[in-house]
């Protein structure tokens, strides 16, 4: 266990309602988002987890359905059990038929998949064949509500739009009518840990005594939904969950999440690939680097957001955002969650997107007269890894094959011009290092 640790073996998380929850997709978050929260509140009956892992499937039977998590905390790591869950593996034909039949009665679902791609396959097993079947088979219930939480701004739509395809036409408006789907944001930070050294450096408790891997979460616990019943139409339907808080526009907290969050991380991962460093948290032993990140969170993706969302919610001024920005920037660094560089700094191809995280926060910058210069030697630094990695090609070039052929050309010249500035940017920090590269900062 890392020195100084503090791991507490907690009371179990029982359930004991008659709410009914399906979880599909049992990795972190489906275990240590839904399926905790729901055991946490007292009102459900044991959930039914799905997966595709064999050996997760058959050992969660063998021990009667109880599963361990870790919970990362500022001063150590907490393990708690939780349980029973009933557990079905799609591909099998029998549990096929029972997860059908759960979700023609469930109160809620939750899909905890990698990527909205898995939404639909060709497979029988397909999720939104699942939901297709068992939304058929409802009858003279509440719609179900569906919670997506694959980390993308469509996903609710995408997955409506799979069902609605995988059902007959004549039967497409009675499925409607029995499901509500909603978006979220989820600013819980969460992870497998598959290496059994790291497993043991940090005394985390596997998920089953026969699983040589854990799950590792932090203990933040505020996850934003948009509404199930938007238009409140008939009886109000609300999670289950006090940890779900709905919100009437999600869009705002999609941005912050994206532009704010997921963009710091991702500048801490490239900056940090290029100083060779291991844990994110080992960003606080580089002096002068938090001051930068806190700069980069709050001259710059706070002040584009509340450019853009200013009077949308408290967290759009200058002092909430300093306060979501100080939050994150703690949890971002706790050296218990173990959040490597490799991961922050993981697919830059894709984080280099047109409207992904640091290119769309420059976007946005450069829309409401925002300097980014940070964001843009973030971008610098990603180019540079995908250089190492055998991209070639000028800054124009590597950054036109991250983004679709149809982007307005103005904008896109706009956009390599920054970055080019953060290239020379890049420069200037390796020479001098972070404490000693002075840039504007009018929000510090």
């Amino acid at each position: 266990m890392k020195s100084g640790a503090t791991s507490v073996s907690a009371d179990s998380v029982p359930v004991g309602g008659t709410r009914r929850l399906v979880v599909l997709g049992f990795g972190a978050i489906g275990c240590g988002l839904f399926a905790y929260e729901a055991g946490k509140s007292g009102v459900y009956a044991s959930p039914l987890v799905v997966d595709l892992q064999a050996d997760l499937v058959a050992d969660l039977r063998a021990n009667s359905g109880r599963c361990r998590l870790n919970i990362a905390r500022a001063d150590g790591i907490e393990t708690t059990e939780l349980g029973p869950v009933d557990v079905a593996n799609p591909l099998d034909a029998a549990d096929r038929q029972r997860i059908v039949e759960a979700i023609s009665s469930a109160d809620e679902l939750a899909t905890a998949l990698p990527s909205v791609e898995l939404y639909a396959t060709p497979e029988p097993h397909s999720p939104h064949r699942l939901l297709a079947h068992g939304l058929l088979a409802r009858s003279g219930q509440r719609p179900l509500i569906v919670f997506c939480a694959e980390n993308h701004r469509n996903a609710a739509a995408l997955l409506e739009a799979a069902v609605l395809d995988a059902t007959e036409p004549a039967a497409r408006d009675g499925v409607r009518e029995r499901v509500r789907y909603a978006d979220t944001v989820i600013g819980k930070m969460s992870g497998v840990v598959s290496d059994p050294a790291e497993v043991a450096d940090l005394g985390l408790a596997t998920v089953t005594p026969g699983l040589p891997w854990a799950f590792l979460v932090e203990e933040f616990d505020r996850i934003l939904v948009s509404r199930a019943d938007p238009h409140g139409g008939g009886e109000a339907l609300h999670p289950g969950m006090p940890a779900l808080r709905e919100v009437d526009d999600l869009a705002p907290f999609e941005d912050a999440k994206l532009l704010g969050h997921n963009a710091t991380h991702a500048l801490a991962g490239f900056l940090g690939s290029l100083l060779d460093l291991t844990l994110v948290a080992d960003v606080r032993d580089v002096p002068g680097a938090m001051p930068f990140l806190r700069a980069a969170f709050l001259d710059e993706s706070g002040r584009a957001l509340i450019a853009r969302h200013g009077g949308s919610d408290p967290l759009f001024t200058p002092e909430g955002f300093a306060a979501y920005a100080v939050d994150l920037l703690a949890r971002m660094v706790n050296p218990w969650l173990a959040d490597s560089i490799a991961r922050a700094a993981r697919d830059p191809r894709r984080k280099l997107g047109w409207d992904d995280r640091l290119v769309g926060l420059i976007r946005l910058g450069l829309a409401h007269g925002v300097p980014t210069p940070r964001y843009s030697m973030g971008v610098a630094a990603a180019l540079e890894l995908l250089r190492r990695a055998g991209a070639s090609g000028d800054t124009a070039q590597l950054l036109a094959g991250c983004w679709p052929g149809d982007v307005e050309t103005t904008e896109a010249r706009r956009v390599v011009a920054e970055v080019a500035a953060g290239i020379d940017l890049l420069e200037r920090w390796r020479e001098a290092g972070f404490a000693a590269l002075r840039l504007a900062s009018p929000l510090r």
